[in-house]
């Protein structure tokens, strides 16, 4: 649960300290020294030899590997199968606790008894993804745990036989209540009660929050057929066991999944359970099936003036007509390597912020800003990775920019998956590739569009990363995609 409890990160200020000036004459003035460019630290060799050897294996093996350290207990991150320092962390917590050598890197043995103790602990827990037809979810139900169901209003109430932990999914009907009331009402101050997690987008909320006495998890998802979620509260006292199941019920949980029908009429009431245990926490909603083609950005642009976008290439590989703002664009052309892509389309205006071609060093705090479907751009807070950055991004994020703290451009996000598999609903930092400055600078350069790139900050931008972000959130766009 660790994963639920991190808060944003804490963005540094910069200070300046002056002291007494001394009773000499001041030498002449000399010419400053150009400051040396940063140098990114160099990789963990035992880290990179290790995601060479995970990123090898198939994409369902991956997966598999990262739900099977779930179930060890090893391991509370997102099981999307790409490998960054949660997934090489967790093997080496599995390899220590099974008296092997913690090299980050799970031998073809110890692959096989990894899998083993997972299946073996999903048996003992009865572990059942079932549709629920009073929500019209789909949700993964530790049965051995929570062997008592009951109905309640627009869903249904599992419950352990001492009642300290209760598991509910629930509908509400198109247009009977909405994320921002559901999401006002979760995160209300309360005496003794903690959240310890909350992030609200257009279609879909999470919190978490804590008690003296225990844990609770959160989600609602919107789409055509209205709001559905899942809410879990547990007593503190078996949270060492309750823990890992919410990962694997929320790594489950599917609010729209294709064919279900919507809720209607709220079920009938059973009888009145024990309440749950004070505190909400709640995931993301994963793509919602149910939407229309256009619904959900596709990938997400950056203006560049001229009526020209920049995106990248791959998030148009099965883009047949791409829209921005409801007009049909063009793609211009693409660069040789096949990662970046120019857009036309006419009405557009806006202007990119400066371009950094000097290297991030690893571990430097960046943001970046992906296209949502309803509203302005989402602003991840993200760290300079390997060839990438480290971010909680969201289906719509390929070609999204990454700025650094004084608002320049280093990159976009190269690629995001096609079928991502979020954590309760929720996409942790993961690691992605990006489009480096550098490529980007001699791409705009080759189709004859004027960048900016130098060592100021945007203008505008403050001192600290929300402040850069503003000034940019206007140049960023939604591209969807008529299929």
């Amino acid at each position: 649960m660790n994963a639920f409890r991190t808060g944003l990160p804490v963005l540094l200020a910069a200070g300046f300290a002056t002291g007494a000036l001394a009773q000499v004459p001041a030498p002449p003035a000399l010419p400053r020294p150009k400051p040396a460019a940063s140098v990114p630290p160099a990789p963990d060799p035992a880290f990179e030899a290790a995601r060479a050897a995970f990123e090898a294996l198939p994409e369902a093996e991956r997966q598999g590997l990262q739900d099977a350290l779930v179930w060890t207990g090893d391991y509370n991150g997102v099981t999307t199968g790409a490998f960054g320092k949660r997934s090489f962390e967790g093997i080496q917590t599995y390899q220590t606790r099974t008296g092997a050598a913690p090299t980050g890197l799970l031998t073809p043995p110890e692959r096989i008894a990894l899998k083993r103790e997972a299946e073996a602990a999903r048996r003992a827990a009865r572990f059942k993804v079932q549709p629920d037809s009073a929500s019209g979810t789909l949700v993964g139900v530790p049965e051995a745990l929570l062997p008592k169901k009951s109905a309640i209003p627009g869903g249904s109430r599992w419950q352990s036989a001492d009642g300290r932990v209760t598991l509910d999914t629930k509908s509400f009907p198109q247009g009977e209540t909405n994320l921002d009331a559901l999401f006002e009402r979760a995160t209300a101050a309360m005496p003794g009660r903690k959240v310890t997690y909350k992030l609200k987008k257009s279609d879909f909320i999470v919190i978490t929050a804590e008690t003296a006495g225990g844990r609770s998890y959160i989600r609602y998802a919107e789409g055509p057929a209205g709001i559905r979620g899942f809410t879990i509260g547990y007593d503190r006292s078996v949270s060492e066991t309750v823990d890992r199941l919410v990962i694997a019920i929320a790594n489950t949980f599917t609010p729209f999944p294709d064919g279900a029908p919507a809720a209607t009429a709220p079920a009938a009431a059973g009888p009145a359970p024990r309440p749950p245990v004070p505190g909400l926490a709640a995931p993301p909603a994963a793509s919602l099936p149910g939407a229309q083609a256009e619904a959900r950005p596709a990938a997400t642009g950056l203006l560049l003036g001229g009526g020209r976008v920049l995106t990248a290439a791959s998030a148009l590989d099965a883009c047949a007509a791409p829209r921005i703002g409801g007009v049909a664009a063009r793609i211009e052309r693409r660069d040789a390597a096949g990662s970046l892509a120019l857009l036309s389309a006419e009405g557009l205006a806006g202007a990119p912020p400066p371009l950094r071609t000097e290297p991030v060093g690893e571990g430097e705090a960046l943001l970046v800003l992906g296209a949502q479907a309803k509203g302005r751009p989402s602003v991840a807070p993200a760290s300079a990775a390997v060839e990438g950055v480290y971010a909680p991004l969201q289906p719509g994020a390929g070609g999204a920019p990454v700025l650094d703290r004084a608002g320049r451009l280093i990159g976009l996000v190269a690629r995001f998956p096609a079928t991502p598999r979020l954590i309760a609903g929720v996409m942790p930092p993961t690691r992605y590739t990006i489009v480096p400055g550098k490529a980007v600078a001699a791409f705009l350069a080759e189709s004859g569009v004027p960048a900016g790139a130098g060592t100021g900050p945007a203008k505008g931008a403050a001192t600290t990363l929300g402040g850069a972000a503003a000034p940019v959130l206007g140049a960023v766009v939604a591209i969807t995609c008529t299929r």
